[in-house]
This record gives structure tokens, C-alpha cells and sequence, in this order.
């Protein structure tokens, strides 16, 4: 059986962010691939990418998917030259749901913190599970992981509010404009550095405070705790 797809951070940032932005801001003018034409062929990279990865993955993935349907609404708001406000709306509502999805799954067997997280791929949970069970401290671990789920659910409601902070502030053309794609652009540009490096130290917190209960309930430290072989 061939191994999963490795992820390649750089490449990811080029083709969902820099590659639309650029495509956005600068080719989408009448003169150069046309409004439409710049959008979809904007859309294409991420969508196409995000496709691609669910594939290699081998399983479908909730995140990738509301991915997926993210990128599919923009095209169909600056396509069907809807109300920008829609655009804010959507913005905020792919992380929000997310966001629901964590906190409701505090109340399931399975806290998404796991999936997200405390993975096999991530975490040895099998040497954990094992150091907890000679402590007698699984179920204080348990506890952990709920608040964890708890404090991972608020990175995806700040990645919500800010998203639709800055769509409301950056995009007020109206869609299906030249302005509107280079405003669109602008949004995608900066989502990275003002919304997703804030969530991504934000979930390093929440790993670290991981750490920390995977330290003094199970008497690992995160080196010890980590999986080498991700998972394989």
C-alpha cells in the first residue's frame, strides 16, 4: 500500500494564496484574462489543489470539504454577482460552523480535539493511552481533552469574526467587477498573515496545553509523546 501524500507547506501557500492573489489583482482587467475569466481561473488553484489532496488523502476530511465549499460559494457570489455582504457572511460562517462542530463534539465520544489534534499522525496515542491507563489518570486526561476541545473551538470563532471583519472592510465593490477581484485578492493576501498565523499560534497553545496535561498526567514529555513515524 502506497503512503499518504506528505504535505509541502510552501507549495500550499503558493497555489491557495499567493498564485489567486496575484491572479486576482493583477490578470482579472479586460485586457488581460477578463473578470470572469481571472476568478475562475483564480478558484481553479485552490480548488483544484484541495481536490487533489482529498484524493491522496484517501478519506474524506470535514475541514477539506467545507474547504472545498468555500472556495465553490466565492465563485458563485463574484459568478452570479450577488450582494457582497454574502461574501462577509460566508467568510465568517465556514470557520464558525467549524467552530459549533468542536464545542458540539465535546458532548460525543469523540472531541474533534483527537482528529485535529491528539492524532495518530500528530501524538503516539497508543503510548499515552498506556501511560495513563498505569497512572489510573485517564479520565482526568479526558477532562483535558474537553477543555482543549473547548479552547480549539475558540480559534475557529476568532477565525470567523476576523474573516468577516476584513471581508467587510476590504471587498465593497460589487461583484463581478474588476474592483471586486482585486479586492478579493487583497482579502486572500492577508487572510494568511492577520487571520491565519493569529489561529495557528492560537492551536500551538492549545497543543501546548496539551503538553502539558500529556506531561504531568502520563509523564511524557512532548518529545517522548510525539509520533515519529506520523502515524504509519
Amino acid at each position: 500500500m502506497s503512503k499518504p501524500r506528505q504535505s509541502n507547506p510552501l507549495l500550499e501557500l503558493l497555489i491557495n494564496i499567493v498564485i489567486p492573489s496575484i491572479i486576482l489583482m493583477k490578470f482579472s482587467g479586460e485586457q488581460d484574462l477578463g473578470v470572469v475569466g481571472g476568478l475562475v481561473l483564480a478558484l481553479a488553484f485552490p480548488l483544484g489543489w484541495g481536490a487533489f489532496d482529498l484524493i491522496g488523502q484517501r478519506k474524506i476530511n470535514f475541514i477539506s470539504v467545507l474547504g472545498l465549499v468555500s472556495i465553490l460559494l466565492t465563485g458563485g457570489i463574484g459568478l452570479l454577482q450577488l450582494d457582497t455582504r454574502w461574501l462577509a457572511v460566508k467568510e465568517a460562517a465556514i470557520p464558525g460552523l467549524i467552530g459549533l462542530a468542536v464545542l458540539v463534539s465535546t458532548r460525543t465520544r469523540y472531541p474533534l480535539v483527537k482528529t485535529l489534534l491528539y492524532t495518530p499522525a500528530l501524538i503516539d496515542v497508543e503510548r499515552v493511552q498506556q501511560q495513563l491507563d498505569a497512572r489510573g489518570t485517564a479520565r482526568d486526561f479526558d477532562r483535558r481533552l474537553q477543555n482543549a476541545t473547548c479552547l480549539l473551538g475558540g480559534t475557529f470563532f476568532f477565525s470567523a469574526a476576523m474573516n468577516y471583519f476584513l471581508a467587510t472592510w476590504i471587498v465593497t465593490s460589487p461583484a463581478g467587477s474588476e474592483a471586486f477581484n482585486a479586492e478579493l485578492g487583497r482579502l486572500t493576501l492577508l487572510s494568511y498573515p492577520m487571520i491565519a498565523l493569529p489561529s495557528m499560534l492560537m492551536m500551538m497553545a492549545v497543543l501546548y496545553y496539551l503538553a502539558r496535561a500529556m506531561h504531568e498526567l502520563a509523564g511524557l514529555k512532548l518529545t517522548e509523546a510525539l509520533n515519529p513515524g506520523g502515524g504509519r
